[in-house]
């Protein structure tokens, strides 16, 4: 049995549907014993159900179908080390189930439509990411799952996606400005691929000035806007890392670019150059990587990212709750 933590480290994770959070929290798995996560859903905290929503025209993405004030109630109460009796939203029948009891852990992550959209929820956590899918690639994808497994025609997916966009751009989209690390998925800036589909560029972007995170960077933190393009044995032609300075929101932030198709099979390649990992020894990065060449993501930049955020995300929750008081020496 897990020991109760003297410290719950409490991690927002934002955007929207299938945009890679599940994939994202698939690889902390790699990093943490699974007895020290809880991931908590913000989607139990519907106040409206199923049938009510359809009825009253309201979306999930709408704050007037959450309850914000019991979601802020609860979660202070796990940052501070209570149990809570959680509310279950039960995605199959679309109902409210009975509550279940949380107890406080180590890692206590937030994932969901709105981690950020209440001051009161956004101010509990140590460290927020959020997933910015492009409108561009958010369709391309849907297209392929929706149309390829789910037998929707075209005209069904475009409905479904124009239907959720506003409330998108209106409640979910703007909490992005808050999250310390963003990862951009656009498409890319190299040519087309057969039958018209866009490869895709990551971009990864790091706030300065985040408690005890140390911004990556390749070559030289002091070069702005350094592009490379190495010829790699698997990876695509033209494929290019680009690093730089950029002002996000207002806030002075870097970032890190990946663009073109990236086989994880040179991923020590990269590594060679990247430094701020956060690793605990050379090549952890490219062996995570690798350890799961099937999950979504992984032949682009985009799960390279997921595996250098998780390596953030570790360095951060132990520096947190080290017994070294902060500033002395190891």
């Amino acid at each position: 049995m897990t020991s109760k933590p003297e410290r719950v480290v409490m991690i927002g994770v934002g955007g929207d549907s299938g945009c890679g959070k599940s994939t994202f929290l698939r690889r902390l798995s790699d990093l943490f014993s699974k007895s020290l996560i809880t991931v908590i859903c913000l989607d139990d905290y519907h106040s409206l159900d199923r049938k009510q929503r359809k009825e009253t025209g309201i979306t999930a993405l709408d704050p007037r179908a959450n309850n914000f004030d019991l979601m802020a109630e609860q979660l202070k109460k796990l940052k501070g080390g209570q149990a809570i009796d959680k509310p279950i939203y039960n995605h199959e029948t679309g109902l409210l189930d009975p509550p279940e009891v949380i107890e406080p852990n180590h890692i206590i992550i937030v994932e969901g439509l709105h981690p950020f959209y209440d001051q009161r929820v956004r101010d509990l956590m140590d460290f927020k990411v959020y997933f910015d899918l492009s409108d561009t690639i958010k369709i391309q994808w849907k297209m392929q799952r929706d149309m390829a497994e789910r037998g929707h025609t075209r005209e069904e997916v475009m409905l479904a996606i124009n239907s959720r966009k506003p409330d998108f751009e209106a409640y979910i989209d703007p909490q992005k400005k808050f999250a310390d690390v963003i990862l951009e998925i656009l498409p890319s800036d190299l040519p087309e691929k057969e039958g018209g589909n866009k490869v895709v560029k990551a971009r990864m972007i790091q706030k300065d000035g985040i408690p005890f995170y140390e911004p990556a960077y390749i070559f030289d933190p002091a070069i702005s806007d350094l592009c490379w393009r190495p010829k790699f044995p698997n990876s695509h032609p033209e494929i290019t890392f680009c690093y730089g300075r950029t002002d996000y929101y207002g806030a002075p932030a870097s970032y890190l670019s990946i663009d073109g198709e990236f086989v994880p099979a040179d991923a020590p390649n990269v590594e060679e150059k990247l430094l701020n990992t956060s690793e605990k020894e050379y090549g952890e990065l490219s062996s995570l990587l690798l350890k799961h060449t099937d999950y979504p993501g992984s032949n682009d930049g985009t799960g390279f990212f997921q595996v250098l955020m998780g390596l953030k995300l570790r360095a951060i929750y132990e520096a947190l709750t080290s017994p070294i008081p902060v500033g002395a020496k190891k």
